[in-house]
């Protein structure tokens, strides 16, 4: 098994707190050591032990790569001229998902796939090196398990979203499509799935549709995230932490109880900024969050219609214009923190024995994402120990 050393880094980001005391650990004049697909040594560059290849970072950034823990990108369709009308002055409404619905229904599998892995090899360029991504454009036993098998040939990270919105053919009995995707669906979805997803929202499903939901998934081995309070205050946060999940996703419209039960739980905040862009919504208040000691991830929320963008760094330069976090904790919760909110620990930090899924940036600090937004910094990633970009 061969071993590399990237050597000559200004400032390499661990998330390894035991190296320095702050969340980020970082090592100035830093060198990293991959062997095979697993970071096996950190430090500085001067006591690198020998290796059998050697990169020159150039006195640039290295960082844990991108986890985005949240998207939506096995669909067909566009949805420009909806977007063009919001932005003219029309409000964001959870019905026209309707829209990408009809498109993926229509689309053959090999048109689905190519679509995945387009956006895929995007957000790679951009250095991402995990992401989650669901079903939910299909809505049909079919279409949901078929969405599913595709993402898990290029991800173990695969949610079923089945209740997503009520399918349009259920759109007079809601109940029937409840059962639905808590049975025959279900059925079909589980064995791709790892985890279960519901939209808790108006015009999407009510608290007690969403606790039938993920009580009926966790009851087949699945996990439960959920997309909670994005567009209205509701029940979906405080549920999240009842039931252990693992993310309470878009975190927009909150009381002081939800801030107080996700501080006291295990379930990570995952705040989508790409959304409130894209919808001209009020930013989640994450300062608020953090405050209050809750673990924040942040991601893209890739999809056509909310949030159509595959950039972490563009999510992490809103994070720290709009939402009141500093470009550390940013940086933290697009690694770290996303890796919290998909309860794994071998991804997300660089430090021995995690995965070697790093990003080299064209700058001499992490603090660069922010402070130049929309520059593509990203001048290499490694991916399980390859270099990919």
């Amino acid at each position: 098994m061969s071993s590399t050393v990237i050597s000559d880094i200004a400032t390499l980001v661990t998330n390894d707190p035991s190296l320095d005391g702050s969340p980020l650990g970082l090592v100035r004049n830093a060198a990293v050591v991959i062997e095979g697909d697993r970071v096996v040594w950190t430090g500085e560059s001067s006591k690198a032990p020998a290796t059998d290849n050697r990169v020159d970072a150039g006195g640039r950034t290295v960082l844990p790569g991108f986890v985005d823990s949240h998207s939506h990108l096995v669909f067909a369709g566009d949805r420009t001229e909806e977007f063009n009308a919001r932005m003219s002055g029309r409000a964001y409404s959870a019905g026209g998902i309707r829209t990408t619905v009809a498109a993926t229904r229509a689309a053959a599998d090999a048109e689905l796939e190519a679509n995945l892995v387009r956006f895929l090899d995007e957000a790679l360029r951009q250095g991402t090196t995990t992401f989650e991504t669901k079903s939910g454009y299909g809505l049909t036993v079919e279409d949901e398990a078929r969405a599913l098998r595709l993402a898990a040939r290029h991800t173990d990270e695969v949610t079923y979203l089945g209740a997503h919105i009520v399918a349009p053919e259920y759109a007079e009995d809601p109940a029937a499509y409840v059962a639905l995707v808590t049975g025959e669906m279900l059925d079909a979805c589980a064995p791709h799935a790892r985890w279960i997803d519901v939209f808790c929202e108006k015009g999407a499903f009510d608290g007690d549709q969403a606790r039938a939901v993920l009580t009926a998934g966790r009851a087949k081995g699945l996990h439960p995230r959920i997309h909670a309070n994005q567009l209205s205050y509701g029940p979906g946060v405080q549920l999240a932490v009842e039931l252990d999940a693992a993310s309470a996703d878009h975190c927009t419209h909150l009381t002081d109880a939800d801030v107080d039960a996700l501080a006291a739980g295990s379930t990570v905040a995952t705040l989508l900024p790409g959304a409130e862009f894209s919808t001209r919504a009020a930013w989640p208040d994450a300062r608020r969050l953090l405050d209050a000691g809750v673990t924040v991830a942040l991601s893209t929320d890739c999809n056509p219609g909310s949030s159509f963008t595959s950039s972490v760094p563009f999510c992490v330069a809103l994070a720290v214009r709009d939402m009141g976090m500093t470009p550390d904790e940013a940086v933290w919760s697009a690694t770290a923190g996303g890796a919290a909110a998909l309860r794994r620990t071998d991804i997300g930090r660089l430090a021995p024995g995690a995965y070697a899924d790093l990003t080299l940036l064209d700058a001499p600090s992490h603090v660069h994402l922010a402070y130049r937004p929309g520059v593509p910094l990203v001048a290499g990633v490694w991916r399980r120990g390859v270099r990919a970009v």
